[in-house]
């Protein structure tokens, strides 16, 4: 079946063969499916994530939100204090959660465009005195800004604070050691670029700092603790029902990944996407919103026309009808428009969306 092209941040266009590894059925509680494709999820993801030793793996059930939520509601004591990072609807969405769960918090804010100054995070925790944890987006697809995770991984280690990284759309699509960055918890999900599909995702911790979420939870089915608990006793098993279909995709997703070439090759395709992108946008007269050196490989936002004939809606439909899906503007103070270049997606998409894109302004 034709369909239109996913150039978002996730969900994304998937390949037919993931597509296909929907199509059977899976008992939750069977050998086969819990064993043989749970248990080699779990250690594939940490083989993925780090060469070092004394990570572990646990799959939640939902969207990626849950999973944020898992781990603030069961990783911070009543003994402890996260400080979150806020530079855009992510971050932000952190310290929601967590002022509606009652748990123990602290924001230092940026502007969307502004990149987090380590700087000034540094300060916060000094002035503070009773930060335990910091978490933070790696890439804040409000903007398609990358933060700096390097540099604030250097501050939780010389300030001794748990960090909390958000790698929903960066984990598979760029290349980083989350044993290197010393990282506690590192939460991703299916739909991103693992190039699975939604409706679980997963946290990758420390094994002491998962073993120190027992009896933290806030909630009965995002209780980290009991969840990574049953599946490592139980040999794969879910404390609830499953997403069996999503589980068997992410499988074969991982199994492409492989064949691919890895998160390196992956990397390296994605980068390829968002340059084609990007000379390609700025030929035809768009601007980015961000400065390139603050730009990740993920999404790029670009800044709208301005002629009075350009209305997103009806750009996004003409797009549309060409066989591609563009995002609208997350960022308050700027009137823009997003396009992601993770998924199924080659340089030669990209070419045939700037085709698309020129008849689309110009008609």
């Amino acid at each position: 079946m034709e369909h239109y092209l996913l150039l978002t941040p996730g969900p994304l266009t998937t390949s037919a063969s993931v597509k296909q590894a929907m199509l059977r059925d899976w008992c939750t509680w069977d050998d086969d499916y819990n064993i043989e494709i749970v248990e080699n999820i779990r250690k594939s993801l940490v083989d993925l994530a780090t060469q070092s030793a004394g990570y572990t793996c646990t799959l939640m059930q939902g969207s990626g939100t849950a999973s944020v939520e898992s781990v603030l509601g069961s990783a911070i004591s009543e003994h402890d204090k996260v400080l979150i990072v806020d530079n855009g609807a992510y971050g932000h969405r952190m310290s929601e959660i967590c002022t509606l769960a009652g748990i123990n918090h602290t924001v230092v804010s940026f502007s969307e465009t502004q990149m987090p100054d380590v700087a000034e995070i540094k300060k916060h925790v000094i002035e503070d005195g009773n930060i335990s944890h910091l978490a933070m987006v790696h890439c804040e697809t409000t903007t398609g800004m990358l933060n700096p995770i390097k540099q604030v991984a250097q501050l939780c280690q010389e300030l001794n604070l748990v960090f909390i990284l958000d790698a929903m759309s960066s984990f598979g699509g760029l290349t980083f050691d989350i044993g290197e960055l010393d990282i506690g918890f590192m939460i991703s999900s299916a739909n991103k670029c693992i190039q699975g599909v939604p409706g679980f995702g997963f946290i990758i911790a420390k094994h002491e700092l998962m073993e120190q979420c027992k009896g933290n939870a806030h909630s009965l089915s995002l209780d980290l603790y009991d969840q990574w608990y049953t599946m490592q006793t139980s040999k794969g098993k879910w404390r609830f029902t499953s997403p069996t279909h999503v589980v068997r995709a992410f499988d074969q997703a991982l199994l492409e990944l492989q064949q691919e070439g890895g998160i390196n090759q992956r990397a390296a395709r994605y980068a390829e996407n968002q340059r084609v992108l990007v000379d390609g946008m700025r030929k035809l007269g768009f601007s980015t919103l961000l400065p390139d050196e603050m730009q990740s490989p993920i999404i790029t936002s670009f800044i709208s026309p301005t002629s009075e004939r350009y209305e997103f809606k009806s750009f996004y439909q003409r797009l549309k009808t060409e066989g591609f899906v563009i995002y609208p503007g997350k960022v308050s103070n700027a009137d823009c428009f997003r396009i992601g270049n993770i998924g199924e997606v080659y340089p030669e998409d990209i070419s045939k969306l700037l085709n698309a894109i020129e008849k689309a302004i110009y008609w």
